[in-house]
């Protein structure tokens, strides 16, 4: 039996298809100008993908049915067992939450219900952000506004590796909307172990690289605002990089027209990590006084972005939120779902998972739900699993971009998999608490 026997609503696919302009929803930039060609229900990237986009909408499609307790079963019976687990649960956590906009809406609405915990696989490195944001604000740019704009770029993280046409898309392009033939660019890598072949054509001047471990950047970036202030560093070398680079960097900085700081919070990974991004944002502070600078943060894989901000606009606060009490209450720490575990405080862990099949929900003794894509590793098998559609494959959706300034629409790529929208599952689901 399949998850169409089972439920699901599916048309007919013609035999093949070129879809052109998609969306990509499987990192955090959204690049929109796919074309994906499909036969029956292989789909293959055929223009303007990356490693990513041909890992998420190239790999092979399963049928897999709803199971409870390993059991094949019937999509209603598994939304029943689901609903019975919620609804007995003293604190329900509802975590992973990789989904799309009308995805993360229901469930929101089905935390509020069940006086339940919300809390995206990702919190952790995005929460090094909103620290900052709570605590000194920041000044942050847009993907937009970087393309067309910056002549210098200061890159503090490994941004190839996670996100890979962001040089292609915003740092490379050669003609910018304000000109046919824009300045060349300087790149400065800030770190070690990056890659930094992307950084290459006729737009990009020099290329610099500053090495310093990771967790030291935030040093380099404390020295850079002591010496714009004239105020005396008697060190020689700072985080072991020679002080004339130092300096070299803080002169480019003064030159640049529009320079730009991007850093990837999940390559931050380290204690203390949103003290680095503090002494960007302050940085970035300084030289606003007398010129154009701004941070950009690039995040939003798994649907992060879309996550943290349904929240705000639903609840008020960004992602850890606590419904327990009948309304809503943020805390950070008090509301991770891995605390929560650990703590025994949570007896059953919902867990949303549709983009890809690696975003797995820990494994657990607590009774687990997982809806999830048709291929999601399970180290463990939950109570529950419903698999579902992939936003951007198989039905409509939105996605906001890592910058959290638009949304994007999402494709269905008609491929006719069978399996249901993540949001009407949760409908069903809450229609059964």
């Amino acid at each position: 039996m399949t998850a169409v026997q089972a439920g699901a609503q599916t048309a007919p696919a013609s035999a093949s298809q070129t879809h052109a302009h998609v969306t990509c929803p499987f990192c955090g930039l959204r690049c929109d100008d796919l074309e994906i060609a499909r036969a029956g229900q292989t789909l293959k990237v055929t223009r303007n993908g990356c490693d990513k986009a041909k890992a998420g909408f190239e790999r092979p499609l399963t049928q897999p049915m709803p199971r409870v307790g390993g059991k094949e079963v019937s999509l209603p019976e598994a939304i029943a067992a689901a609903a019975a687990l919620i609804g007995n649960a003293r604190l329900p956590a509802f975590g992973g939450l990789a989904t799309d906009v009308d995805g993360m809406r229901a469930i929101m609405s089905i935390a509020d219900k069940s006086r339940g915990v919300v809390d995206h696989a990702f919190s952790e490195a995005q929460g090094r952000n909103i620290k900052v944001l709570q605590t000194s604000g920041y000044i942050m740019t847009t993907l937009t506004e970087a393309r067309n704009r910056a002549d210098l770029f200061i890159i503090a993280s490994d941004v190839h590796t996670f996100h890979p046409r962001f040089f292609e898309r915003i740092v490379c392009n050669e003609k910018s909307m304000f000109s046919e033939a824009p300045p060349k660019r300087t790149i400065v890598f800030l770190g070690e172990g990056y890659d930094t072949s992307a950084a290459v054509g006729t737009r990009i001047g020099d290329v610099i690289q500053i090495n310093c471990a990771k967790q030291r950047i935030g040093e380099i970036v404390s020295a850079l605002r002591t010496l714009h202030k004239g105020v005396p560093l008697p060190a020689g070398d700072i985080a072991g990089v020679p002080r004339s680079q130092i300096e070299d960097l803080l002169a480019r900085c003064h030159k640049a027209d529009y320079g730009v700081v991007v850093w990837v919070p999940p390559d931050l990974d380290f204690p203390n990590a949103d003290l680095t991004v503090h002494q960007i944002c302050e940085f970035v502070k300084d030289l606003n006084v007398k010129q154009r600078f701004a941070g950009l943060s690039l995040g939003g894989n798994e649907g992060a972005s879309t996550a943290v901000s349904v929240c705000t606009w639903q609840s008020g606060y960004p992602l850890r939120v606590s419904f327990a009490t009948g309304q809503p209450k943020y805390d950070a720490n008090l509301f991770a779902i891995p605390k929560l575990i650990a703590s025994g405080q949570t007896d059953c862990l919902v867990w949303l998972s549709t983009f890809t099949a690696d975003l797995s929900p820990p494994a657990t003794d607590i009774p687990t739900v997982v809806i999830g894509s048709h291929d999601l590793k399970l180290a463990k098998e939950p109570a529950v699993y419903i698999p579902v559609g992939t936003p951007g494959i198989d039905h409509k959706g939105q996605l906001v971009r890592c910058d959290s300034v638009v949304s994007l629409p999402l494709r269905d790529l008609e491929r006719a998999a069978g399996l249901p929208r993540t949001v009407d599952v949760l409908a069903a689901l809450e229609a059964a608490l």
